[in-house]
């Protein structure tokens, strides 16, 4: 029998994956790997080790979900050391839950790698704290991709409720947040940002209300992955944004010297 790690490999910048989660992919033998991890990080694999893509774009899987579960079981069986590397958080709308249930249920070793998520990620480098004493005493993290048919999210609690919203995969159903988050009392001058790409060298954010974020991300044609966030401590980006700055001064120093 081999071993699985269900592997966080962190928001998209290389350097913030764990030192656990780097060892895990150097000690594998086969990695399973997600369409938004930094494949920089497969550099780290051992000599042989077998690299499979199953990433899954809206509308489109390389492999379903049942297909990832038994190639799982079917190569830790073999003896096979596997690794599973997630994008940000393997728990955090990683599908890491169910395929742990998976391994348990099949009585293979495994462990859980946790990695640093992108919701809280992608906001620190666009300079948004989630919480701040002055603005945010309570934050919510909320799927904005809902089952086609389904929304099971309690709409009225979560527009009244919670200072901060930080919003996964929402950004192709963002007219609907708006509609749902207005029309159960969220105020239309709430400040809302949406980061693309965040902590990449892709990262791009845009800024504007509940009521004219939908026209602002339309004009910019800001698309997945991105993250929202919805909430007073967007107007502190406008003092502590950091790494977009950083950014582009690298880019101007690397103008320079070619």
């Amino acid at each position: 029998m081999g071993k699985a790690y269900l592997v966080g490999a962190g928001p998209g910048d290389p350097d913030l994956i764990t030192r656990k989660g780097l060892k895990c992919i150097q000690e594998a033998d086969v990695i399973l790997f997600d369409r938004l991890i930094n494949q920089e990080l497969l550099s780290y694999a051992k000599n042989g080790a077998d690299l499979i893509y199953c990433g899954k774009k809206p509308g489109k899987h390389s492999m379903d979900q049942d297909m990832i579960n038994q190639y799982l079981v079917r190569q830790t069986k073999r003896g096979r050391i596997v690794t599973r590397l997630k994008g940000g958080d393997p728990f955090v709308y990683g599908r890491g839950g169910e395929e742990a249930q998976v391994l348990a249920k099949h009585g293979i070793p495994y462990e859980i790698v946790p990695g640093i998520t992108s919701g809280m990620a992608a906001p620190m480098y666009a300079g948004i704290p989630v919480t701040h004493r002055d603005y945010s005493s309570t934050f919510a993290i909320v799927t904005g991709h809902m089952r086609q048919g389904k929304d099971h999210l309690c709409w009225e609690s979560i527009a009244k409720g919670i200072d901060t919203l930080v919003i996964y995969m929402g950004v192709g159903n963002l007219p609907y947040i708006q509609q749902q988050l207005l029309k159960h009392g969220r105020s239309k001058n709430t400040p809302v940002a949406i980061v693309h790409s965040g902590t990449t060298v892709k990262q791009h954010t845009v800024t504007g209300t509940l009521l004219s974020i939908v026209e602002i991300a339309e004009k910019n044609q800001i698309q997945n992955p991105g993250i929202i966030i919805i909430g007073e401590v967007v107007r502190l980006r406008e003092k502590i944004q950091w790494f977009e700055q950083v950014n582009r001064q690298q880019t101007a120093l690397d103008a320079l010297t070619i």
